[in-house]
């Protein structure tokens, strides 16, 4: 069981991993959505690949998956909760990154690794 428990983390950082590319390949459709316009998609392309590089080798994961949780909450409220009006699907959005930043969370508390930086 430990093996199949073991596997967690990847499945937790290889979605951010291609969220970060998918920020790098589809910057110019997001820039319209993110405050700060193409030049925060990057910044954001690159927390999410950062955050799970972290995961993955264990160096400052704990730091990493609280900032990590921090931005997803702030994708929930300041980028898809404006668009709710516009578009309802959003809430599917704001949810997923509700749970994912609980992910992240649950991640620092229970599994990271490298206490240096947040103990």
């Amino acid at each position: 069981m430990n093996t199949i428990t073991g596997l967690g983390k990847y499945f937790f950082a290889l979605p951010f991993a291609v969220f970060g590319i998918m920020h790098f390949m589809g910057a110019d459709d997001m820039a319209a959505m993110a405050p700060g316009g193409k030049i925060m998609v990057y910044v954001t392309g690159v927390a999410h690949l950062a955050a799970a590089v972290s995961i993955l080798i264990g160096k400052m994961d704990k730091l990493a998956s609280v900032l990590l949780a921090l931005m997803l909450l702030i994708f929930a409220f300041a980028v898809h909760a404006p668009n709710m009006s516009e578009n309802p699907m959003e809430m599917g959005n704001i949810l997923k990154n509700i749970a994912l930043a609980g992910g992240a969370l649950m991640y620092a508390h229970y599994a990271a690794r490298d206490n240096a930086v947040i103990g």
